[in-house]
């Protein structure tokens, strides 16, 4: 895991070891946020519980936003099908 996760650092682009070791850390924060409002009674670890919680979830929702962008790149860079191509065979060879 974390030879994968050192050499992910170098990859452009999110790698799935990043965005699991993203997860696990921020599941650790919001466990010791938790463990701190429950034996502190603090309203700041509230306040950070809430802003960490919601910082997860927008960096969940970006990394899926990404995700997304590949596949739709995937799907432009596609090839071709061989019925668009019959189709614009035909196109090309009628004459007026």
């Amino acid at each position: 895991f974390f030879n994968d996760l050192w050499d992910s650092i170098f990859t452009p682009g999110t790698t799935p070891t990043l965005v699991r070791a993203t997860h696990y850390s921020f599941a650790a924060l919001l466990i010791t946020l938790v463990v701190l409002c429950i034996t502190t009674y603090n309203k700041h670890f509230y306040f950070l519980t809430a802003i960490a919680g919601c910082l997860w979830a927008t960096l969940t929702w970006f990394i899926g936003e990404l995700d997304k962008m590949k596949e739709e790149m995937a799907k432009q860079n596609a090839p071709v099908t061989e019925e668009v191509d019959v189709i614009d065979r035909e196109e090309t060879t009628e004459e007026p």
